[in-house]
C-alpha cells in the first residue's frame, strides 16, 4: 500500500472541541422549551461522549497488537454483537433467528472484508489492525442494518399473506434502499465520512475518492449479501412467521 501521502492531522484541543457542542446545546434548549423533554437527547450525547472516549483508548492498544488472535477476537465480538442487534426489529424470538443472522454476517460481511483487506489493499501483516478494524466496523454495520431492515419487511410481508418469493424480493429491495440512496447522493449531496476525514488529514482528493469508491462498493456488497443470505436461511421458518400474524 502507498502511504507516502501527507497525513498530518490538525489537532483539536479539548477547549476547541467544546465549541462544537455550543450549537448542540442550543438545540437541546429548544427541545426543552418546546417539549419539556430533552432527556433522551442529553442521554444520547452523554453516551456518545463516553463511548467514543473509551473506544479511543481501547483502539490505541488494539492498533498496537502484534498478535492475530487479538484481532480475530475483536472481529468475533463485533460480529456477535452486530448479529444480535440486527434482530431488534423482529417480533419473533431472537434466539430462534440469531444463528441465521450470525451466519449471514459471517459469510456475507466476512467474505467482503477478506476480499477488501487481502485482495484490494493487500495488507501486511494480513491482520493490520489500523485498517482491518475500521473497515470491519463499516462492513459489519452495513450487514447489521440490512439484515434488520430485511427481517422487519420480510416479517411484515409474510404476515400480510405474501408468498415467500415475493416477500423475499420486497424485503431485499427495502434493505438496500438506504445504501442505494447514498449511491445517488455521494459526491453531489455529501462527501462521506471517510473521504472527508482523509481530505482533512491532507490526503489527495483523488486518492480519497478511490478509497471512498472502495468503501461504497464494500458496504453495498456486504449489505446485499448479508440480507440475501439471511432471507434464504429464514425460508424454513416462513410458515411460522405467517402463522404469527394470524
Amino acid at each position: 500500500m502507498n502511504t507516502t501521502e501527507n497525513t498530518t492531522v490538525h489537532q483539536i484541543a479539548p477547549l476547541d472541541l467544546a465549541l462544537a457542542a455550543l450549537p448542540v446545546l442550543v438545540v437541546i434548549v429548544i427541545l426543552h422549551l418546546w417539549s419539556r423533554d430533552a432527556r433522551e437527547t442529553l442521554y444520547g450525547f452523554a453516551r456518545m461522549l463516553l463511548q467514543l472516549t473509551l473506544i479511543g483508548y481501547v483502539l490505541v492498544y488494539i492498533f498496537e497488537a502484534k498478535h492475530a488472535a487479538v484481532i480475530i477476537a475483536v472481529l468475533a465480538v463485533m460480529m456477535l454483537v452486530a448479529s444480535w442487534i440486527a434482530l431488534r426489529t423482529t417480533r419473533l424470538p431472537r434466539r430462534t433467528l440469531y444463528p441465521l443472522a450470525l451466519a449471514a454476517v459471517l459469510v456475507g460481511g466476512g467474505s467482503v472484508l477478506l476480499l477488501i483487506t487481502q485482495g484490494v489493499l493487500s495488507l501486511s501483516p494480513w491482520y493490520a489492525p489500523r485498517y482491518i478494524i475500521p473497515l470491519a466496523g463499516m462492513i459489519f454495520a452495513a450487514s447489521m442494518n440490512s439484515i434488520s431492515l430485511a427481517a422487519e419487511r420480510f416479517e411484515a410481508e409474510a404476515m400480510r399473506g405474501e408468498p415467500y418469493a415475493r416477500a423475499r424480493s420486497i424485503a431485499l429491495k427495502a434493505a438496500l434502499i438506504p445504501l442505494t440512496n447514498s449511491l445517488f447522493a455521494v459526491g453531489l449531496v455529501s462527501l462521506p465520512g471517510m473521504m472527508t476525514g482523509q481530505i482533512l488529514s491532507g490526503v489527495s482528493p483523488m486518492i480519497a475518492a478511490r478509497y471512498q469508491i472502495m468503501v461504497m462498493c464494500m458496504m453495498f456488497a456486504a449489505a446485499g449479501l448479508a440480507a440475501s443470505l439471511f432471507l434464504l436461511l429464514v425460508k424454513p421458518r416462513f410458515d411460522d412467521i405467517k402463522k404469527a400474524g394470524e
